[in-house]
């Protein structure tokens, strides 16, 4: 059973940061909030996200998972204003989910979660701490964007940098430890990644600052927390190894 009201901007934020990777997805719900993991067909980035029942109008749930097509969530939700409430509702054995915006209802047919596979977070002990204005790493990575689809991510003990490679020409960003709200980095580290990817994973970003955990040729873990606080969001991101 799942009776639930949101304000449409914190669905929608869940919607966005999970669809740059995948069309469908298994939503694990119990009496604390909503959860979810999945990884894309490439198996190139990963999503793991929780929003707690704090940030719902009205939360009540029992355990269950909901198999949702994300372009039909999104469908109805560009429909809403960001303040409107969206309500939820599903009672076991059904096989819809009801969406309801104002005097607007959708009635979303659920997917077969059979085949969908429960993902998880691998432990990664990552070398490198960077927290970073996100308007500053997006500045970055549209310069590069213009040269390269991949980019250099790299840290060290005084500066966090970003260096895209095209045929001719080169982009840097190079923060330093004072520019940074945090660099926690004893070592240098430096990973090479898919800027498309990289690229989608901070568009969905509406905070100032996101937490990124670096190493040498490892995934770089992202961090950044969504519904005004009320929930998380982790991506990782795995690396282009170059060939020698």
């Amino acid at each position: 059973m799942l009776k639930a009201k949101v304000q449409a901007e914190a669905l929608k934020n869940v919607i966005d940061t999970t669809s740059i990777l995948v069309d469908e997805v298994k939503f694990r719900i119990n009496p604390d909030g909503i959860y979810l993991t999945a990884v894309d067909p490439a198996h190139v980035g990963m999503i793991d996200l929780k929003l707690k029942k704090e940030a719902f109008e009205e939360y009540e749930a029992s355990e269950l998972e909901l198999g949702i097509d994300l372009d039909k969530i999104k469908g109805i939700l560009s429909l809403a204003a960001p303040k409107d409430i969206v309500s939820l509702t599903y009672e076991e054995g059904e096989k819809r989910l009801t969406v309801q915006i104002n005097n607007l209802t959708r009635k979303i047919s659920l997917l077969d979660t059979t085949g969908m596979t429960d993902s998880k977070i691998p432990s990664l002990e990552l070398p490198a701490k960077i927290i970073v204005n996100t308007n500053e790493l997006s500045k970055g990575i549209k310069a590069s964007e213009a040269i390269s689809d991949h980019i250099i991510i790299s840290a060290d003990t005084e500066n966090f940098e970003l260096v895209a490679e095209g045929d001719t020409d080169i982009v840097n960003l190079k923060l330093t430890k004072d520019a940074l709200s945090l660099l926690e980095c004893k070592e240098t580290v430096k990973s090479l990644f898919s800027l498309d990817y990289f690229s989608d994973m901070i568009k969905v970003v509406k905070n100032e600052n996101i937490v990124l955990y670096l190493g040498t040729d490892y995934p770089i873990k992202m961090e950044f927390d969504i519904a005004e606080g009320n929930g998380r969001a982790i991506y990782l991101l795995a690396p282009r190894i170059e060939s020698e």
